[in-house]
């Protein structure tokens, strides 16, 4: 149960045609302590509630546990999470073997977009799409639990 991604920003709008299917995703935290975060997410007529331990030192790797809940729990859930719900469209996009999760994100963090490559070994290779720009695998301003607390549009610099 170890999920092992790299993380980048997307310099382009490219993706959104490369893509073949595309989500809204709501979703809020429970807990947001690095050790162990605890997520609600809402995926159109899908609930999912997820458990991710802390990323280990370089950022690729950490345990995860995600189980599909029925909606109505998710908004349930979603009721009693921290502050600062996210909302975001992630559009799917096939690189070679690989999946790519683009998510464009809406209101505080709205301007901010990021891409996700979840790989089998840290050092597996992967067809990294033009689109893709600087790697943000490993900062934690970018985890989606900080940009509830700590949303884009509050950031200093873009």
């Amino acid at each position: 149960m170890l999920e092992i991604e790299r993380k980048f920003l997307v310099n382009s709008d490219a993706y959104r045609t490369e893509a073949y299917d595309e989500i809204e995703i709501i979703q809020g935290f429970l807990n947001t302590d690095p050790d162990r975060t605890v997520r609600v997410r809402l995926t159109g007529t899908k609930g999912f509630i997820t458990v991710k331990g802390r990323t280990d030192t370089d950022g690729t790797t950490r345990f995860e546990w995600e189980r599909e809940i029925a909606p109505e729990e998710a908004k349930n859930l979603l009721s009693i999470c921290e502050k600062g719900v996210i909302r975001k469209i992630r559009y799917l996009v096939r690189s070679g073997n690989h999946l790519v999760e683009v998510d464009e994100f809406y209101d505080e963090n709205e301007g901010l977009v990021i891409a996700e490559i979840e790989l089998q070994k840290v050092d597996e290779f992967y067809l990294k799409p033009e689109w893709l720009g600087i790697e943000v695998t490993g900062d934690p301003k970018y985890y989606n639990s900080q940009l509830s607390k700590y949303p884009y549009a509050r950031w200093k610099k873009h």
